[in-house]
């Protein structure tokens, strides 16, 4: 995908990822506490070589967020979201949040992992990409107000939100994505002051 394309469609993703009026509280809390979170983000991707613990997430919930955030930012020209660490931003903004809204994420990330089951016969991580991607579609698709799937939407939009503040306020996002110089980067340490990066 070209970078100019990909810009275009994250910029989309970011614009949809809590729009909907039908957005759990839950979704628009743990959304908002990530772009909050999000400097902390920049300054921990200094030192993102260092040896990392999960806080909130064990083994395989850890997997399969790296698996969710990979699928929404996907490896390109420029490096995905794996590459950007945003598992960890992602726990971080968890460790931080209320304990129900923690609580509401991970039931819904144990929730695609039942669905992928019972439509696929395999957890969520040992999908093929085309099964993981058609569930996905699925969630994601505007229309879909099937009340089975409301936890798995709710949690789709959370997961959306979080990889994108985190994925923009990463090294990798900042530098390779955007282009950044360092000023963007390095702003983040004191406060960056550009508003679209206020939470």
């Amino acid at each position: 995908m070209a970078l100019s394309n990909r810009r275009t469609a994250l910029r989309t993703l970011a614009a949809g990822a809590v729009g909907a009026a039908t957005s759990a509280t839950w979704v628009e809390s743990l959304s908002a506490l990530a772009s909050q979170q999000a400097h902390a983000h920049a300054a921990q991707a200094a030192v993102g070589a260092q040896k990392w613990t999960p806080r909130v997430l064990n083994a395989k919930q850890n997997a399969m967020v790296v698996v969710f955030t990979e699928l929404i930012i996907p490896e390109t020209d420029t490096p995905g979201a794996k590459a950007a660490l945003v598992n960890r931003f992602i726990d971080a903004v968890l460790h931080a949040a209320p304990p129900a809204d923690r609580a509401a994420f991970l039931r819904g990330l144990a929730w695609m992992n039942e669905r992928s089951q019972t439509v696929y016969e395999k957890d969520f991580v040992s999908a093929s990409v085309a099964d993981r991607t058609a569930l996905l579609a699925t969630l994601a698709h505007e229309k879909n107000e099937a009340v089975e799937d409301r936890l798995g939407v709710e949690f789709f939009r959370a997961i959306k939100s979080m990889t994108i503040d985190g994925y923009y306020t990463s090294e990798i996002g900042l530098r390779r994505e955007l282009g950044d110089n360092g000023q963007l980067f390095f702003a983040q340490f004191d406060g960056c002051d550009h508003p679209e990066h206020q939470g």
